[in-house]
Order: C-alpha cells, then structure tokens, then sequence
C-alpha cells in the first residue's frame, strides 16, 4: 500500500476537478453543431435535447468510473483503470475497452483539429494564391467504389499529415496525461463553457445590470473562476512529486 499524505491527497482532488472541467467543455464543438441546424425551433429543440442527453450520460459516466475505481481500489487506484490497475482478465474485455477509447480520441482528435485545419488553410490560400501546390485541387476517381470521385489537394495531405506526426510524437513524450488533461480542462472550462456563454445569453436576453438574474450568473461565473484556479494549481503541482523522483542530481549531496 502506499501512503498518501493529507497534502498530495488534496492536490490529486484539485486535479480530479481539471479531468471533470475538460470532460464538461464542450463549447467548442457545440458551435460547430449548431452551425450546420439552419431552423431555429429545430436548432433549439434539438441542442436542448442533446445537451441533457450528452451532459447526463456524462455524469453518470464519470461518476461511475470514479466510485467503481475508488471501491476496488482505494487511495491506490490508478489513473488509467485499464492498463495500470493490476488486472489483466478479461483480455478480450480491456481489448474492447482500449479499442473504443482509440476510436473516440480519434474522432474527437478530427472535430477539434478541424479549426486549425481550416484556419492554416486558409491563410495559406490568402497569402501565396498563385501556388498551384496550395491552391489546386485534384480529382481522382476510384473505379472499385462505383466510380466514385475525391478532390485531393497536396498542401493538404502534407500539412494535416505533418500535423499528426507531430502532435503524436509530442504526445508520446507527455509522461503526465491525467495532469495534462486536468490542466487544459483548467485553462479552458471557465473561459469557453461559463465565460462566454453567460456574455451571450446576457446581451441576447438583455439581462439588466445588478439584477437578481445578473447576480446569480455573475456569481456561478466567480465560482466556475474558482474552480479553475484550483484545478490548474493542482495540476501544476502535480508533476513535481514525479519530477523529483527522477531527477539525475537527486542522489548528489
């Protein structure tokens, strides 16, 4: 067993909130969904439904992986229930489980990419217009798929593949995912899914100042700022343990 002591205990819980925060700010992506839903009942009918659908399972998914985890294992319970726990059997099942996390980082991966894509591209367009390698697309027509046709444009392979290869090898060098995760959750939650959204809803609604209203989102704005806080110095705190541990100087006298 190890030993956790009061400190460490209560940095881990700031980080915990940092996983919470990133699994909550979805404000980005959720732009992007109601771009494409053109009829404003349908847009709002439809983002209502799914955001309590999408935010509940979340709830009921996290909050399972947390109580299960903390049940089987205790204060010793890992960061990765599936690779780092301590159990191996079923195969087939961590199998699974490994396969439907690579498929949701995956596609989750293309959405948010997707506004660097476009933005890169763009720019790339705007400034050299008169490179063909840039601005040209390709068609190439696959006979096996009914003839089927696909524009193809070069700067694009290259660039969205180099983008890959080099967010994957950067990726590989992160050794502190879970802190990570909680610090981009930290530095995003309060800005993209409180912030913003509050502004919007007072200037659409037009929420008089000093109003009852106004006060309270004001004052679910301090708390979400509060959170961040915490969570962002929990994970700044957390790999100093680890770094400490490996430190090359640190047998020296």
């Amino acid at each position: 067993k190890t030993t956790v002591s009061e400190a460490e205990r209560f940095w881990r819980i700031c980080q915990a909130i940092g996983d919470i925060a990133f699994a909550y700010a979805y404000s980005t992506v959720l732009i992007e969904i109601q771009d494409t839903l053109k009829l404003s009942p349908t847009e709002n009918k439809a983002m209502k439904r799914a955001s309590l659908v999408g935010i509940s399972t979340t709830t009921v998914f996290y909050l399972l992986c947390g109580c299960v985890g903390y049940a089987a294992f205790g204060k010793d319970a890992p960061g990765d229930l599936l690779s780092r726990s301590g159990f191996d059997h079923p195969v087939w099942l961590l199998n699974v489980a490994n396969v439907c996390v690579a498929i949701h980082l995956i596609v989750a991966y293309q959405v948010f990419a997707q506004l660097i894509f476009s933005f890169v591209e763009t720019s790339c367009r705007q400034r050299w217009p008169e490179v063909k390698f840039v601005t040209t697309d390709h068609q190439i027509t696959i006979p096996i798929l009914g003839g089927t046709s696909f524009h193809i444009n070069g700067f694009r392979v290259v660039w969205r593949s180099a983008y890959v290869v080099v967010t994957t090898v950067l990726a590989t060098f992160i050794a502190f995912f879970n802190i990570f995760l909680a610090l981009i959750g930290a530095a995003s939650f309060c800005l993209l899914a409180v912030y913003f959204p509050i502004e919007m809803y007072i200037a659409r609604s037009k929420v008089p100042m000093f109003s009852i209203s106004w006060m309270c989102l004001q004052a679910l704005r301090l708390v979400c700022l509060l959170v961040s806080l915490v969570a962002a110095a929990g994970s700044v705190e957390g790999p100093i343990p680890s770094l400490k541990m490996y430190h090359p100087f640190k047998n020296e006298v």
